[in-house]
């Protein structure tokens, strides 16, 4: 008999082992994580358990044991009843200010033959969360129940929903031990709350989009680089083809930020509107890359020509206005979004005191400005404001000035909370000499890529 079900299964014994540095095989951290998802491990234990490898770590070999057994805490969706006819695949990013990408993403991949039941989370701190972007949308349905998530994906192809209760609940109990025990920063714990839910979504292929930089949850390269390579190897490890890029998030993603102004943003890119550069260079190297590991192109060249095909022939906008009605939304989003979409009452621009080039911005504040005017939460229980955020923010190069582009729009349910975001853009937003040849030019934010070894 097995230590997940003996009963003189011990959790102070492994936390012992693992504090002391000392190695723990698959079956005493299956009966640890059963511990977690049943109750048996207090929350003081768990914590100790997460203290011990935050300082300890953990090998290749431990990692992908408690990546294992955190999956298969609950359950694990099979695609294999479905007889679908193309990869089942997704994306993952390590969060970002303004990072919309999986709205665009998804559909390009279901309008090209791929499959893509995309689990996502909420926004906590400075970032923004993808299901609080889908729930500005009136009526649907971000959290639908397994037959329904199952329907969708076959029929549509694509449907980006919340995890159940039932998926991976022991990553659900750990995250939150880990957030009030100072271990979320943890790579190895970090590695294996992210992939225990995409290895529990059935997935036959994974993208990881991991970012570093001002707005980053990891700012510095090297570590953003570390938690890269820990991902995919761990990924692989558990029998998932992964890969990563790294990319920069030194510099808000796309145009806006704040999840009504979000989705507005991507719905004016699939309806064939303009496409911000930096935000159209990660989500088509993400779909290039999520195309050919899927098998569904030769060659990333070929891939980006299916991306670019897919969006410009309206193809994708079509997919997404499919999958928003089959979870409950309208179906005119796509022609009528201002009539569904929450605007807020107050829209004031933020104008530069002087001429000049914007220089660098500091995007952790940024997201901050957004969290304070209701755009995002402290808490997990905190309500969100879809309607407030801001919009037209000056990428780096953008001259602005008093007769120029402002710094960004900020959207505001009164005028204080416009005067503390205003104060807050201006605080962060740094503006410098215009430097001729650079004024405008955009940077390309994929920094790196990182594959199986």
């Amino acid at each position: 008999m097995s230590q997940f079900s003996s009963p003189l299964f011990l959790p102070q014994e492994i936390i012992r082992t693992k504090r002391d540095g000392g190695r723990l095989d698959a079956d005493e951290i299956a009966a640890f994580v059963a511990g977690i998802t049943d109750g048996r491990v207090s929350e003081g234990q768990a914590a100790a358990f997460a203290m011990a490898v935050f300082f300890r770590g953990l090998d290749r070999g431990e990692r992908v044991a408690l990546l294992q057994a955190m999956t298969r805490s609950g359950s694990v969706l099979d695609w294999a009843p479905e007889r679908l006819p193309g990869p089942v695949l997704d994306k993952h990013s390590t969060g970002g200010v303004g990072d919309k990408v999986s709205l665009i993403l998804a559909p390009i991949m279901a309008a090209c033959g791929g499959y893509v039941p995309m689990i996502s989370g909420r926004g906590l701190g400075h970032t923004g969360g993808t299901l609080d972007k889908m729930d500005a949308i009136p009526g649907y349905v971000s959290q639908p129940d397994t037959p329904r998530l199952r329907r969708v994906v076959r029929e549509v192809g694509c449907a980006i929903v919340g995890a159940t209760g039932d998926i991976a609940p022991a990553d659900r109990r750990l995250y939150a031990i880990r957030d009030v025990t100072a271990t979320v920063e943890s790579i190895d714990l970090i590695t294996c709350s992210i992939l225990s839910k995409k290895l529990a979504a059935g997935l036959q292929g994974l993208v990881l989009d991991v970012k570093f930089g001002s707005g980053a949850f990891m700012p510095q390269p090297d570590r953003a680089r570390a938690l890269a390579e820990a991902l995919v190897e761990a990924a692989n490890g558990a029998g998932l083809p992964t890969l990563a890029l790294l990319t920069d998030m030194d510099q808000v993603l796309g145009h806006s930020a704040g999840n009504a102004l979000e989705v507005r943003e991507c719905l004016d890119i699939l309806a064939g509107g303009p496409r911000e550069a930096r935000l159209w260079a990660v989500t088509r190297e993400q779909t290039a890359e999520l195309l050919l590991l899927g098998g569904l192109a030769a060659d990333l060249d070929q891939a980006r020509a299916k991306v670019d095909d897919a969006l410009d022939s309206g193809r994708a906008a079509e997919q997404f206005a499919r999958m928003v009605v089959a979870l409950g939304g309208p179906a005119d989003l796509l022609d009528r979004p201002g009539a569904h979409l929450a605007a807020a009452p107050v829209v004031r621009a933020v104008k530069a005191e002087r001429p000049g080039m914007v220089t660098a911005q500091d995007v952790r504040a940024l997201g901050l400005a957004v969290v304070a005017l209701g755009g995002g939460r402290t808490r997990p229980t905190d309500p969100v404001d879809p309607a407030v955020g801001l919009s037209a923010v000056a990428a780096i190069g953008t001259a602005v000035g008093p007769d120029a582009a402002p710094l960004c729009l900020v959207h505001a349910r009164d005028a204080a909370a416009a005067d503390a975001a205003e104060a807050a853009v201006r605080r962060a937003v740094v503006v410098g000499p215009v430097i001729g040849s650079q004024a405008g030019v955009p940077q390309n934010p994929v920094a790196g890529r990182i594959a199986a070894r």
